[in-house]
C-alpha cells in the first residue's frame, strides 16, 4: 500500500516515526513553503540553515533509494502553504494514505487535525519519538506536583534514562553540578578553533534564494558556514565533545566579547531540525565522561540542558496551550525598542548581543536569560513583542522552546509557572560573568546619576513597582527587606532616573 509520508522542516530524521516503516512505492513529500517564512519574519540565516538542510536532507533519502517529492520555494507551481501543497502532492500521487509526525507547534498540529476533514485520504499522525518524555508521561508527572519544577522532573529523567547514573543513583553522589558551572572565563584561556563547513552548491544556490526573497529580513548571510548535513553534523558534534566539552561545564555562564561561542556546542539547531538525536549527544557526552576525557560537571551540564531543560520545556509548552501565549501576570505593556533590530545602544553588553546575533542568528543562554531577557524584564516589555523578538532572531527558536522560556523563564509573565522568581539582577551579574562592563560608557558600579548603568537603575525600579506582585514570594524576602530599608529620597532618585531612561527608548514599530 503506497503511503505519503510529509516530512516537515524541524523533522529532517531517517528515524522520524513517519519514516520508520518506510516502504517501496511510498513517496516522501518535504516543502519549502512561503507560510513558514513569513509567519513571523524570521532571521535570514534561519531560512536558508532550515532550507540547506531540508534539500540535504532530500538528497540523503534519494541516496538511499527513496522517492521524494520536493517543493522548493521558487518552484512556479507552489502555493506557498503546507495544506494546498498536501492537497497538490495527493493529486499527483494518489497514496492510499498520508503520514505524518506531530509537529512541534500547536498552530501546525491544529492544521493537521483539519487535514483529516479536508483530504480524501486517510491522515495517520504519530508522535514525535525523538523526544524523551512523551506528552502523556509529562501530564502524568505534572499532574501528580504542587509546582512545576525542572530540577525534579530531570531527576525523574536521569532514572528513565539511565544517563550519568550508577545503579539506583547519579553519578558521583550529586544530581546537579551547577554550582561549579558558573566561572567568568579567566584572563589567558581562550575556546578551541572551531570548524567550519565552506557552503556547497545545494548551500549556495539557497544562499542566492534568501538573499533574494528576503533581503528586508533581519540579519546577515555573511560568512554561512554552519554544517546544513547529517554528515556534518554528525561530525560538530564529535568536534565538540573532543574539544570544548571538558571546559563547558565550568565556563558555560561566562561571556566575553568578540568570542560568541567560547566553549558552548552550538547544536541546539542541528538537535531542534532533527540533524542531531538528542540521544546521540547525550550518549557522546556519557562516553566522554566514562573514557575519562571530559568531567562530570560539564557533561552533566550538557545532559542537563538535553533531557532536562528541553523535554520540560515542550511539557509545559503542550500542556498550557493554547493560551500561554496570552499571559502577562506583571502587567507589562512596554513596546520593544528599535535598538533590538538596529544594536544602536549606548550599553554594550547589549549592543555585543545584538551584533552577535544579527551576525549568526545565536546568542548563548546566559546571553539570552541574563542579558537581553533581564533587560527585557526590567524594562517591562510587552510579552507577546517579546515572544516574537526571540522566535525570529535565533535560528534554533520554534514556538515549543521560544514560548515558555520567554513568557515562564525570562518574564515571569506566567505568575511562576515554573520558576521560583523572576530572574531580574542588577549590572553586578554582567560585570561578574563578563568583560563587557569595561569597554561600556555606563558603570556597574554607580547606582545613581550621571554614568549609572541603566541595570542598577531598571532593577531596582523593577522591584518597587512590581511590589504587589512579588513581596509575598519567599525568594523575594532579602530584596524587599533592603528596599525598605532605602532611603526614601533615593528610591525616588532612582525611579526618576529609571522613567527617564524608559521614556528614551525609541519605539517606532518599523521593524
Amino acid at each position: 500500500m503506497a503511503m505519503l509520508r510529509f516530512v516537515l522542516g524541524d523533522q529532517l530524521s531517517r528515524a522520524i516515526s513517519s519514516l520508520r516503516d518506510l516502504g517501496k512505492g511510498d513517496v516522501v513529500l518535504v516543502c519549502e513553503v512561503a507560510d513558514e517564512t513569513r509567519y513571523v519574519r524570521h532571521h535570514k540565516r534561519k531560512i536558508a540553515f532550515l532550507f540547506a538542510a531540508m534539500r540535504h536532507f532530500a538528497e540523503d533519502l534519494r541516496a538511499e533509494g527513496v522517492t521524494v517529492d520536493y517543493v522548493a520555494l521558487d518552484d512556479a507551481a507552489s502555493t506557498g502553504s503546507f495544506t494546498e501543497e498536501l492537497r497538490r502532492a495527493v493529486q499527483r500521487h494518489a497514496p492510499e494514505a498520508i503520514v505524518v509526525t506531530e509537529p512541534g507547534e500547536w498552530r501546525v498540529r491544529q492544521m493537521m487535525e483539519d487535514w483529516r476533514e479536508e483530504l480524501d485520504v486517510p491522515v495517520e499522525i504519530r508522535p514525535d519519538d525523538r523526544f524523551l518524555c512523551s506528552h502523556e508521561r509529562f501530564r502524568n508527572w505534572a499532574d501528580g506536583q504542587k509546582q512545576l519544577r525542572m530540577e525534579y522532573f530531570y531527576r525523574e529523567m536521569r532514572k528513565a534514562t539511565g544517563y550519568l547514573m550508577e545503579g539506583d543513583h547519579p553519578a558521583g553522589g550529586k544530581w546537579n553540578y551547577d554550582h561549579s558551572n558558573r566561572e567568568p572565563l579567566k584572563r589567558g584561556i581562550a575556546p578551541p578553533d572551531r570548524p567550519t563547513y565552506a557552503p556547497d552548491a545545494i548551500t549556495r544556490q539557497v544562499l542566492d534564494l534568501v538573499a533574494g526573497r528576503f533581503g528586508n529580513h533581519f540579519g546577515s548571510l555573511d560568512d554561512f558556514d554552519y554544517p546544513v548535513s547529517r554528515a556534518d553534523a554528525l561530525h560538530y558534534l564529535d568536534w565538540f565533545v573532543a574539544e570544548a566539552l571538558p571546559e563547558f561545564g565550568t565556563y558555560q555562564d561566562a561571556m566575553r566579547q568578540g568570542a560568541p561561542l567560547l566553549f558552548h556546542s552550538h547544536v541546539s539547531a542541528l538537535i531542534n531540525c532533527g540533524l542531531i538525536d538528542p540521544r546521540e549527544a547525550c550518549d557522546r557526552a556519557e562516553a566522554a565522561f566514562r573514557d575519562g576525557k571530559a568531567p562530570l560537571n560539564a557533561v552533566e551540564g550538557f545532559i542537563r540542558q538535553i533531557i532536562g531543560w528541553r523535554e520540560f520545556i515542550r511539557g509545559v509548552y503542550w500542556r498550557e496551550m493554547p493560551g500561554y501565549e496570552s499571559s502577562n501576570a506583571l502587567s507589562a505593556d512596554r513596546p520593544l525598542p528599535d535598538f533590538f533590530w538596529t544594536g544602536e545602544t549606548d550599553l554594550n553588553c547589549l549592543r555585543q548581543c545584538f551584533r552577535e546575533v544579527q551576525a549568526s542568528a545565536y546568542n548563548h543562554h546566559i546571553q539570552r536569560l541574563m542579558v537581553i531577557g533581564n533587560f527585557c524584564l526590567l524594562c517591562g516589555f510587552d510579552p507577546r513583542q517579546v515572544q516574537e523578538w526571540y522566535l525570529v532572531v535565533y535560528h534554533d527558536a520554534y514556538e515549543w522552546v521560544e514560548m515558555p522560556n520567554v513568557v515562564g523563564m525570562i518574564l515571569y509573565a506566567d505568575d511562576g509557572l515554573f520558576a521560583t522568581k523572576p530572574y531580574a539582577a542588577s549590572a553586578n551579574y554582567i560585570d561578574k560573568m563578563s568583560d563587557y562592563c569595561g569597554t561600556c560608557r555606563y558603570s556597574p558600579k554607580a547606582k545613581t546619576g550621571e554614568g549609572a548603568c541603566p541595570f542598577n537603575l531598571l532593577y531596582w525600579d523593577f522591584i518597587a513597582r512590581n511590589a504587589r506582585r512579588l513581596k509575598t514570594n519567599p525568594r523575594m524576602n532579602r530584596t524587599y527587606a533592603t528596599l525598605e530599608r532605602m532611603d526614601e529620597a533615593k528610591v525616588r532618585t532612582i525611579r526618576a532616573e529609571a522613567k527617564a531612561f524608559l521614556d528614551s527608548l525609541q519605539a517606532t514599530g518599523n521593524y
